[in-house]
């Protein structure tokens, strides 16, 4: 059992080195080890999916209650880039209302990540698309304007 442990604690920490290296900051780095926001919510109020350029998808899901997101999980199939925007954005918007969601920029995402490298930008527009256009979704099915109340 030790074995394995050393095993795995020498492997995250060859990770951490190699995404550190890469120019990813260390709070990057925990978003991408840790996936505190990756998953589902089986009783979604909205579920939205969205493939980049490049190929990563997301998939988002929504649980409003009173106009906020009481809840947000996602799930990323794709870079550390694309997984730690994802993380830190659902932290983001939980408890928000959608409007202030909708109002997050890149750049907010990218604060709540201090570095990431600067060819992996484009994983913060994918994150920040995905909400939108979740949020865009929502209000569309539910009968609101998508551009506000």
């Amino acid at each position: 059992m030790s074995h394995t442990q050393e095993i795995n604690e020498n492997d995250l920490e060859n990770i951490r080195e190699l995404l550190s290296g890469s120019g990813y900051s260390e709070k990057a780095i925990s978003y991408f080890l840790n996936k505190t926001s990756m998953g589902t919510i089986p009783d979604a109020d909205q579920v939205t999916e969205l493939t980049g350029d490049c190929g990563d998808t997301m998939k988002i899901y929504l649980k409003l209650e009173d106009g906020r997101i009481k809840d947000a999980k996602i799930q990323v199939l794709g870079c550390p880039g694309a997984i730690a925007s994802a993380m830190a954005a659902i932290e983001l918007i939980r408890g928000k209302t959608m409007e202030e969601a909708m109002a997050i920029t890149d750049r907010d995402i990218f604060r709540m990540l201090d570095e990431i490298p600067d060819q992996k930008q484009h994983c913060i527009r994918l994150t920040n698309k995905t909400i939108k256009k979740a949020i865009e979704e929502y209000k569309y099915e539910h009968g609101s304007n998508p551009g506000g109340e």
